[in-house]
């Protein structure tokens, strides 16, 4: 299983980017998948997260009413679309997937519950 995060770039506070996470070798069915990230001398936390039964939709505090994680019909990609960018959003991103379906929902913000982690892609915020 491969995970290929793409969509990151140079924007302007208050803008806006779309970032696309696909899946080869396995559809996200099933999948609990996370996005987090990870700014220059920060530790990785977590941003969202697709719970693989039901959908429900999960965010860190820093990014709730700005940002919305979707999933395509085909269970291919998950989106992470993020409005009203400010510069502490600067970090690179990184999607995330476990097919683990032991994973408590206490711990779908805990990036040792994921198993398969794609490239990382660079957002860049300036002021």
């Amino acid at each position: 299983v491969q995970l290929q995060a793409s969509g990151g770039g140079l924007m302007q506070t208050g803008g806006s980017l779309r970032l696309s996470c696909a899946a080869s070798g396995r559809t996200f069915r099933n999948a609990d998948i996370g996005w987090f990230r990870q700014a220059p001398g920060k530790e990785r936390e977590f941003v969202s997260a697709i719970r693989r039964t039901g959908g429900t939709l999960y965010y860190s505090d820093s990014v709730k009413g700005r940002f919305a994680m979707s999933r395509d019909s085909n269970q291919n990609t998950v989106y992470l679309q993020m409005n009203s960018l400010r510069p502490d959003d600067t970090a690179v991103y990184y999607c995330a997937a476990s097919w683990n379906p032991n994973i408590m929902l206490s711990r779908i913000r805990e990036p040792d519950s994921y198993h398969y982690w794609g490239q990382g892609t660079l957002v860049t915020v300036s002021s």
